[in-house]
């Protein structure tokens, strides 16, 4: 059996971290020891950085938790990594890198080193070809200034920390410039970088020459980006029902584990619910957008030229078509090139149909449209296609006259409500949608016999011109009200509470007061008194006096 051994702390260095927290001042020695030993070894690592060294990775996470208790004698230490992992950052051994960076985290998070200088650090090892270091970075930076603007927005700190992310995304390093467009979607979606000067540096990503740093900039503007966790799904998917662990719980022994179990099923049940709810998607930095049109234009010179793959096309596609028709921008060379591309047999047609009907709006001149309505015409509205495709085709010139009504000619559209008794279901149904809709816009356009029956809606129904719109100086249905109701009623019920009261009046306070002779109550029943004899005058109404008529040509 061997000798025990009393002090083992020098070799233990857990447990001289555990004394030294509880008890700084009666430990420094040992503490001093180590740190000694920290820096001999530190110079040793640095003839060799490409190899693990263990006792330098024990000697660092130990400073690093011990760094608060002796702060004074720790105050370069921090510069020390950070040189360190400078002069070393792409030759250095992985795992020795993540162990510095990991002791650089806890002394951020011990408010030992400035946010801006850890950040400026880490974004510089986005270049190392480490793909697990990038995405632990990626997540403390994105958690870092998330928790930096909790309570309050660090106004100073996020200028700094935004024009060093801006100057990343112009790095010849393209995974680094990659991540930092990440961190800064990632910034904007938690609400943290929610400002209209992140949303245009990000717009600038939509000309990058790296095709991943595009791409994602694309997504981000587009709102398709949305990260799915594929393994909390499966577990939402496999939970119990709740009515089934409920009647368990009744059957069996009651116990707080049981019920701890209800309630965090119920809470999983709740989680699900709201995750099943329709998505609910926001535009809000296509609004934030300095020059609209500008970006616009740029874009669709870019994708005349753009080289890249349909998906890629598509994307900037979409872009374009939603920037124009969220802000009804005029970009009149659109429509004939998305035009080239409405045929049923071209792929991801359906989509194209989407963006054609999107970049319309009433601002945009009829002609400028019309090759696209042409297009979808001649290419599905045909009785060669199946029945399918003719209906699709019915259904997007519906949605493109219905931003854009002018477009549409008297000839084409009584031609295509023709559809409306064609054999198949869905054609029958696009058409009758179609003529649904310009009946209740411009019924003139149609046949006699399919504007339905006159409705004094309609009466006012007319053909706005181009850029016409409509200015009202009255209030539409205000006729109908009855203003003078509330006075009558008033005064009748003045006239009661005045009568009850015997000839006094109320005031505020419910006092009695006397009335004056204007206030006073009529009781004369239908008689007017007469101002110079002081005698009462009967005066008759009209229904009154068609009697009296009536009596006396009866008895003469």
């Amino acid at each position: 059996m061997s000798k025990r051994q009393n002090n083992q702390l020098p070799n233990n260095l857990p447990q001289l971290q555990n004394l030294i927290k509880r008890d700084p001042a009666s430990y420094k020695e040992e503490f001093l020891q180590q740190f000694r030993h920290f820096q001999s070894t530190l110079e040793v690592f640095e003839l060799t950085p490409d190899k693990f060294n263990t006792s330098l990775d024990e000697l660092v996470m130990f400073l690093a938790q011990v760094a608060k208790c002796y702060s004074e004698e720790l105050k370069e230490f921090p510069e020390t990594i950070v040189d360190a992992l400078k002069k070393h950052s792409t030759v250095i051994d992985a795992d020795m890198r993540l162990s510095f960076c990991r002791a650089l985290i806890l002394l951020r998070n011990k408010n030992l080193i400035s946010p801006a200088e850890i950040h400026q650090l880490f974004f510089q090892l986005l270049r190392c070809q480490d793909k697990s270091l990038r995405t632990f970075l990626k997540d403390n930076i994105i958690n870092d200034i998330k928790n930096i603007n909790a309570k309050h927005k660090d106004m100073k700190l996020n200028t700094t920390l935004q024009n060093f992310m801006y100057s990343m995304l112009r790095d010849s390093h393209a995974i680094a410039a990659k991540t930092s467009l990440e961190v800064m979607v990632a910034l904007y979606k938690k609400n943290v970088w929610r400002d209209e000067k992140t949303v245009n540096v990000m717009a600038t990503a939509c000309f990058s020459k790296v095709t991943k740093v595009m791409v994602t900039a694309l997504k981000f503007f587009l709102g398709s980006d949305e990260e799915e966790d594929d393994n909390e799904s499966d577990n939402e998917d496999e939970l119990p029902s709740l009515k089934s662990v409920a009647l368990a719980n009744r059957m069996n022994k009651k116990s707080k584990k049981r019920e701890k179990v209800l309630e965090n099923l119920k809470k999983a049940h709740i989680k699900k619910k709201k995750k099943d709810k329709a998505p609910s998607f926001n535009f809000s930095a296509l609004h934030l957008i300095h020059d609209p049109q500008d970006l616009a234009e740029k874009l669709f010179k870019k994708l005349e030229s753009l080289t890249e793959k349909f998906e890629v096309k598509l994307m900037m596609l979409e872009l374009v078509s939603r920037l124009i028709g969220t802000h009804e921008l005029q970009l009149l060379n659109f429509y004939p090139y998305i035009a080239r591309f409405l045929a049923p047999h071209q792929r991801e047609v359906i989509r194209l149909l989407q963006f054609s009907a999107q970049s319309c709006h009433e601002l945009v001149p009829p002609d400028a449209v019309e090759p696209v309505l042409k297009a979808i015409v001649n290419n599905f509205v045909t009785e060669r296609n199946s029945s399918e495709v003719m209906a699709i085709g019915l259904n997007a010139i519906r949605e493109l006259c219905a931003r854009c009504p002018l477009v549409m000619s008297e000839e084409l559209l009584r031609d295509l409500a023709e559809y409306k008794t064609y054999k198949d279901k869905a054609v029958m149904m696009a058409s009758k949608s179609l003529i649904m809709l310009f009946r209740n816009t411009y019924p003139e356009l149609l046949h006699k016999k399919d504007r339905g029956r006159p409705t004094e809606a309609m009466a006012s129904l007319g053909r706005k011109g181009y850029g016409e719109s409509d200015v009202f100086d009255h209030v539409p249905g205000a006729e109908v009200l009855n203003i003078d109701a509330p006075t009558e009623q008033a005064a009748s019920d003045g006239a009661k509470e005045s009568a009850n009261n015997g000839g006094k009046a109320t005031n505020r306070r419910g006092q009695k007061r006397k009335l004056d002779p204007s206030e006073e109550p009529d009781d004369s029943d239908g008689w007017e008194s007469d101002s110079s004899g002081g005698t009462w005058v009967e005066v008759a109404h009209s229904d009154s006096e068609d009697e009296d008529e009536g009596e006396d040509s009866g008895g003469e």
